[in-house]
């Protein structure tokens, strides 16, 4: 859900005057190759990426490495050892809402459910993206200031035989 909320946030921030490079997230990654590459949220001083390669290398990097700590069931210094390394739980549950068996079962489905949706919002952004070339706050506006003109059904018949 988080991926569909930074989808979203940006263009709401850049339409009420938050100054961006690009605000529609399917635009959004292509500053990088621009001069002066990638500045998160217009500023130099955050995060100023100028290389996709030095990019791509420190992600698998990242990545890899608590990929490989998962995977192998523990870290350095013993963190999550004698843990399921799939399920959360131990230091990742600071809560507690792992400790009853019963509770934890039913969050893993919460969990799942949640990531459906969250899988379902995204393809909808997707699709909004390829159709109309638009974020979705973007065409949200649009369709509120002409349901009638600017709707799914509108849009399809572009994709017509004969159109």
């Amino acid at each position: 859900m988080l991926g569909a909320l930074g989808c979203v946030t940006p263009e709401l921030l850049a339409k009420n005057g938050v100054p961006f490079g690009e605000a529609v997230w399917f635009k959004a990654g292509a500053q990088i190759f621009q001069d002066g590459g990638l500045n998160y949220l217009g500023n130099e001083n955050l995060v100023h990426a100028q290389s996709i390669l030095a990019t791509l290398a420190v992600q698998v990097l990242l990545m890899g490495a608590a990929e490989s700590y998962r995977a192998n069931g523990g870290a350095p210094g013993g963190f999550g050892e004698d843990l399921d390394s799939l399920y959360p739980g131990g230091a990742f549950d600071p809560l507690g809402l792992a400790d009853d068996p019963d509770t934890l079962a039913e969050l893993k489905v919460k969990e799942i459910k949640n990531g459906r949706l969250a899988m379902f919002s995204m393809f909808g952004f997707f699709v909004q993206a390829i159709v109309t070339g638009q974020g979705p706050i973007a065409n949200l506006d649009a369709h509120l200031a002409d349901p009638a003109g600017n709707n799914a059904w509108n849009y399809a018949t572009k994709f017509t035989p004969g159109n």
